[in-house]
């Protein structure tokens, strides 16, 4: 899998701009929620939220230079208070990804679960990630599970060139996809693609 359509691509902006996002829905989320089911398969809110931290902490290493792939699937460690270690680890990534450094990072090769690919291509896929974890715990919680719609069109049409409809599973770690609503919004389309559904 790849995660940009071209050389030059900086996902940078738009990945802040879906930590913002996801943070904003994580805060709002109360202890009574945390055991609640979500449509990510084998995740409640509360292991969700974990992962989410997991999928802040991998390229947060990409942008230190340092092995993102040492970071299991769910931050067991931050299950006692995941929102805050969420909101802590948003903080830190979007520093280190900020300026000459994150820059530099960019086109440094990183080792993330979909290969070893440049820095810009890890993120990419962290953005994606990110935005598709975001509509599961938004509509797991009752929020608004659409971003901001020109951010998300942009990461679907990038999806749609990169993630492939089939085959799906293995090498491929994504579901199948899931036919959209008519009136699905492109935050939950990306998620369908992704092959998540309510």
């Amino acid at each position: 899998m790849t995660t940009s359509t071209t050389p030059t691509t900086d996902p940078r902006p738009d990945w802040f701009a879906a930590l913002e996002w996801v943070n904003g829905l994580a805060a709002a989320v109360g202890p009574d929620r945390m055991a609640d089911p979500t449509p990510c398969d084998g995740f409640d809110v509360r292991t969700l939220l974990a992962h989410l931290v997991t999928t802040v902490r991998r390229p947060l290493a990409v942008a230190r230079g340092t092995d993102a792939m040492a970071y299991p699937l769910v931050s067991e460690d931050v299950l006692g208070d995941p929102v805050t270690a969420y909101a802590a680890e948003c903080a830190a990534a979007r520093e280190a990804w900020s300026g000459a450094g994150g820059a530099a990072a960019l086109d440094r090769t990183a080792r993330v679960p979909w290969g070893e690919v440049p820095g810009r291509a890890a993120l990419g896929g962290f953005l994606n990630e990110t935005l598709v974890h975001g509509w599961d715990l938004a509509v797991a919680t009752g929020q608004d599970p659409e971003t901001d719609p020109e951010l998300a069109d942009r990461v679907l049409t990038v999806a749609r060139a990169t993630i492939p409809a089939t085959p799906r599973g293995g090498a491929m770690p994504f579901g199948p996809v899931v036919p959209s609503a008519p009136d699905a919004g492109p935050t939950e389309r990306l998620a369908n693609w992704s092959g998540h559904g309510r």
